[in-house]
């Protein structure tokens, strides 16, 4: 029993040395916990909105997917930042409806509704937590290469949400666009960069919250928002179980989420390594597989309350990178605060007046850190005579295609569209295909570097290699041999 318990207590002393294990205080918990609730409410209620007013639900039915997604996101948020046996990979991790699976959704509820659409999603999660032993022992297979490129493009693609934010977020809306919206979000990031200068740790840390509350009041102010629908509705509501009715289960259906369903789990992969490169923790195969099993179990049980697959919020993970706070419990708490929501729709109503625009300012430095992050990453990359920079510019621009035309993929078989229409996605898949074929399956590799890598390092001709003798060696810019007698060296051109 005493050998048990001392194993107990250095197990937690070497947790507790983990940065993400990190405690604050309540005020800090709650403060910073907001922060990630604020940045990533736009993402999570973006999905039901969508789905629903493709399913034809009624103005009250599309509140209640929303606030079950709220609800069943905060479930998901907590189970994967504090974890149970085999399940949540306890790291700073927001967890929400995959944007992933929007079209594929709306495909589906022309055919069954809402119900099938719950099917589909139950059975595909299913089949994809019983594939995670696959998923999870891939980490060999995301080095610091795909990684970066990951997080690189996690960024990049993440830009037009930010600038579609502060535009107005709406785009059959009469004022977006305007000047007035685009003043706003250049206010909203004006503020996040002041206060992040300031000496004092704890204001730079919260500066994006901080600005998110001055820019809503200011928009307030000059009448750019209102909350005057805050106090109509209930101020406190329990999901109802399978309120849009009990699941129905189509094979097409099926095959159509789990393809969604592979791709929210190279997705979550990315983003579970991504914060452990961010963090700088660990992340080994279980731990991964430890996250994605809860990302599977969440979506699983999110239908029961009305919700969709569950993943990783990439934004969130840029928040993390932002303000150096990397506490688990801290985006645990923020996990609480998306119950309460989903249990509070007068909360819900609140959080929804802030404006989008002010969303937007402070997403574009929230997003541009995860690029810079993925960028910084990538600068740890060997790149001497191998085929690394052409793995990440093919990787990047592939990522790239979606972003630059949405309708690039408009015309291939719907599974294609589904994998490839995600940046992040097609980087991932891209990424980790070239680094198995140049790093991994060697055979076939030419001897000489290619053209393109050749060009970006200093380089030497053989046939003047093979003219030096033993115990030549240059000093000063000269070539002197091994008596130290200097050897004339020709200009280029000379005769």
């Amino acid at each position: 029993m005493e050998e048990f318990t001392l194993a107990i207590i250095k197990e937690g002393s070497a947790s507790s040395r983990r940065p993400e294990d990190e405690k604050l205080s309540i005020g800090a918990n709650i403060a910073y916990g907001l922060q990630h609730v604020l940045t990533m409410y736009g993402g999570i209620v973006a999905v039901p909105l969508i789905v629903g007013q493709a399913a034809g639900l009624s103005p009250s039915d599309i509140g209640l997917l929303v606030t079950a997604s709220l609800f069943a996101g905060g479930l998901a948020t907590i189970l994967q930042t504090l974890g149970l046996p085999f399940f949540g990979s306890r790291l700073p991790l927001v967890q929400g409806v995959s944007f992933s699976g929007v079209a594929t959704m709306v495909a589906i509820s022309g055919n069954g509704g809402i119900p099938s659409i719950l099917g589909a999603v139950i059975a595909a999660s299913l089949i994809g937590l019983l594939i995670t032993p696959v998923f999870s022992r891939i980490t060999r297979f995301f080095p610091p290469l795909v990684t970066g490129i990951v997080i690189t493009t996690i960024g990049l693609t993440l830009m037009p949400v930010a600038a579609f934010w502060a535009m107005g977020g709406n785009n059959s809306s009469p004022d977006f666009g305007s000047p007035a919206n685009i003043q706003l979000a250049a206010t909203t990031l004006a503020i996040v960069l002041l206060l992040s200068k300031l000496g004092s740790a704890s204001v730079s840390r919260l500066s994006i919250l901080l600005a998110l509350v001055i820019g809503t009041g200011i928009a307030y102010a000059v009448g750019m928002t209102d909350f005057s629908q805050v106090g109509n509705g209930p101020l406190f509501a329990l999901p109802t179980i399978f309120h849009f009715g009990y699941p129905t289960f189509e094979i097409a259906a099926i095959v159509s989420m789990l393809i969604v369903i592979i791709v929210t789990l190279v997705e979550t992969s990315a983003d579970i390594l991504a914060v452990g490169e961010i963090v700088e923790t660990k992340v080994d195969s279980h731990r991964l597989g430890d996250g994605l099993r809860a990302d599977m179990l969440s979506s699983i049980l999110a239908p029961i309350f009305g919700s969709f697959t569950q993943s990783a919020f990439a934004q969130n993970v840029g928040l993390v990178a932002v303000t150096g706070v990397k506490s688990r419990y801290v985006v645990a708490t923020g996990g609480l605060f998306l119950v309460a929501l989903g249990l509070l729709p007068v909360m819900g109503r609140v959080v929804a007046a802030v404006p989008s625009s002010v969303l937007g300012g402070a997403g574009i430095v929230l997003f541009g850190t995860v690029a810079a992050s993925g960028i910084r990453t990538l600068s740890k990359v060997d790149y001497h005579n191998n085929m690394n920079l052409i793995i990440v510019a093919t990787s990047i621009g592939f990522g790239m295609i979606p972003i630059a035309s949405p309708g690039f993929y408009e015309h291939f078989p719907a599974w294609v569209a589904t994998i490839f229409h995600s940046g992040i996605s097609s980087a991932a898949l891209m990424a980790i295909v070239l680094n198995l074929l140049f790093n991994h399956f060697k055979a076939g590799n030419a001897d000489q570097q290619s053209v393109f890598v050749a060009g970006t390092e200093r380089t030497i001709r053989y046939k003047d290699i093979v003219r030096l003798r033993d115990g030549d060696y240059f000093l000063n810019g000269k070539l002197y041999d091994e008596k130290g007698i200097e050897i004339p060296m020709i200009p280029e051109g000379a005769h």
